[in-house]
């Protein structure tokens, strides 16, 4: 919990009595590499901070296809969103491409530590909108980046991510093939190396 208080501290100051309330709704899970926390078709009930390891968040298009929409690592926030808030059923899949260990706060519990916590809606929303952020920057870069800038815009907003993340998973990410992230990962290698 006292990463979750270090975490929120960032943001807005919370008295101890303040985050006692806080840390009373959450709940703490360990997940093992390569399950699903969130599957298509899931009624969407939980939203999760990470603590430690790493998430896939992605959508399964008609064609079985995957289609990488983030990763989430320690100090992050996840879920299918939409689902989340709108308490509709999952869109999107959540799959731990590491061991993780998460501390996840239901939709019931969200709404009562608002009513009890008023300081955690201005910490709620200043995450959604660095999240909101986030999110046009990647949909501009595959709009209009070649695929060595988007390559540059990961390693430059997500530089720890590069060796944790399997090069398949990323190379589906940046939309490129494992071949060419390969080639730009040899060439950004050399680059750091002059």
């Amino acid at each position: 919990m006292n990463v979750l208080k270090d975490h929120i501290n960032k943001t807005i100051s919370l008295t101890d009595e303040e985050f006692s309330v806080v840390e009373s709704f959450f709940t703490k899970q360990h997940i093992k590499k390569r399950e699903m926390i969130i599957s298509e078709n899931d009624q969407v009930n939980h939203v999760y901070f990470i603590v430690s390891g790493l998430l896939k968040l992605f959508y399964t298009d008609a064609e079985a296809k995957e289609h990488i929409i983030s990763f989430s690592m320690e100090d992050w926030w996840e879920s299918d969103y939409a689902a989340f808030y709108t308490q509709t059923k999952a869109t999107q899949s959540l799959q731990c491409l590491e061991d993780t260990i998460v501390l996840k706060l239901s939709f019931d519990d969200y709404q009562q530590l608002l009513n009890q916590v008023p300081k955690m809606t201005d910490f709620f929303l200043k995450k959604a909108i660095g999240g909101h952020i986030s999110n046009q920057r990647r949909i501009l870069s595959l709009m209009t980046m070649s695929a060595k800038e988007r390559y540059e815009q990961f390693l430059k907003y997500y530089p720890t991510l590069i060796q944790r993340v399997p090069k398949t998973i990323l190379a589906a990410y940046l939309g490129v093939s494992r071949e060419t992230l390969s080639r730009l990962y040899l060439e950004s290698g050399l680059k750091r190396s002059k």
